[in-house]
Formats: C-alpha cells, structure tokens, sequence
C-alpha cells in the first residue's frame, strides 16, 4: 500500500508515523507514506495556500489551484483507488470503512484547514470523505495519521498476529469482550476462572456474551445495525 498526504503542516503529521507499529511497518516496507507540503506547490513570494472567501464571511480558504497542481502530478505517476478528503461533514470512519481502504493499494489523503477548501476540489478530485467524529479539529493532519493508523494495522504482516485485528471491537458490530493476564488475582479481583481452564470452546463462548452484554452496556446503537 502505498498512502500519499497532502497538507500545509507535514511536520505536524510525520511524528505518528515515526514511532510504534506505523514505523514498522514502512521500515518492513509493508507500506509507503508519503508527505506533500502543498505549500512547494504555491506561487508568488509568500507561497500563499488561502484566500478570503466570495461572498464574504470569517474564515481563509484552501485556494484549488496549489491542490490542483499536487494532484495533477501525483495522478500523472500512478493511478489512485482513492483520493480522500479530511472533513467534519464527511462519512464517520467506522471499522468498515476501514477495512475496505485497507485493501487498496494507492490512496491519496487530502488535509484540509483553515475554513476549508474551494469547493471545486471536492468537485473535480475528491472520491471519498471522511470524519473522524462530530467535532471540529484545527486542521485535517490529525484525523488524517487516525485513518491511516486504522487502515494500516490492518495490511497483511503489519501485525504480530494475523488474527488480532480479526478480533478487535466493531469487526462484528460488538465490543471486544474483557481481557487479563499475569496475575491470576490482584488485590482481591481474580480473573474469570474459564479463563485458564483449557476449555476453548467454554472460552469462546464466554467471551463472546462478554462481548455482548458489553456492548449492550456501552454502545447499545451497535446491536440496532
């Protein structure tokens, strides 16, 4: 996979992807992640990215023809399954989503800030928006290193164990059931002794209406899906 990242702050973005699994995983050359300072794309002496909007009203604006030069470009090298834009009203990544971008293997992520970008971008490039919830962030870099997080643990040999991410919570549209380790009791609270008892079967079930009751509890939306 390979996962290109448009943005006016990319040191704002590298750090994620400098430590932890995401590190591994380009080290391992699973996948390329590659920054673009939409700012090199701009003209004039001041390398200007945004203006003030039509019409009037608070806010600068993304102007479209440094994005429409970095996109130009990048398309001119390789095709794209995607070209995603970061926004607060666009789709509310999921796992699902996740898991469908996984399996792409060229995608370009769009960062916005400021207000916004001109309109036209998201006319002419974009194929996918997408929010990482109902709230508004300062620019699009940090919802962008959550989706490629989401996305990239998910690729093939990134994680130590294939069925890991296989169990996660919201792969089924239910919580992922409690978990233990060492020691068997802690200060008065003992681990469910199904737990070590060597009977998988009696494990699976346990922990799949653990599962259950736990999003019944915390996320009762996900059973009405």
């Amino acid at each position: 996979m390979r996962i290109d990242i448009l943005t006016v702050l990319p040191e704002l973005i590298k750090s994620p992807f400098e430590a932890s699994i995401l590190k591994r995983a380009i080290e391992a050359g699973l996948v390329e992640v590659h920054f673009h300072n939409l700012r090199d794309y701009a003209t004039g002496g001041y390398k200007a990215i945004d203006d003030t909007q039509f019409g009037g009203g608070a806010g600068m604006v993304m102007m479209i023809e440094p994005i429409d030069k970095c996109i130009t470009k990048l398309k001119s090298e390789r095709n794209y399954d995607e070209i995603i834009y970061m926004t607060p009203d666009g789709e509310r990544l999921n796992q699902g989503i996740a898991n469908t971008i996984s399996l792409k293997e060229n995608i370009m992520i769009l960062c916005g800030h400021y207000k916004g970008v001109d309109e036209r971008v998201r006319d002419m490039f974009i194929t996918k928006e997408i929010s990482i919830g109902d709230y508004v962030l300062s620019g699009g870099e940090l919802g962008a290193a959550v989706l490629c997080d989401a996305i990239i643990r998910l690729v093939p040999g990134v994680l130590g164990n294939e069925t890991s991410a296989l169990t996660d919570s919201f792969q089924d549209n239910l919580l992922a059931p409690p978990i233990y380790t060492k020691p068997r009791e802690y200060k008065g609270h003992k681990v469910p002794p199904v737990l070590f008892s060597g009977n998988f079967p009696e494990i699976e079930k346990w922990r799949e209406e653990q599962a259950y009751i736990r999003t019944e509890e915390r996320r009762p939306d996900l059973l009405e899906d």
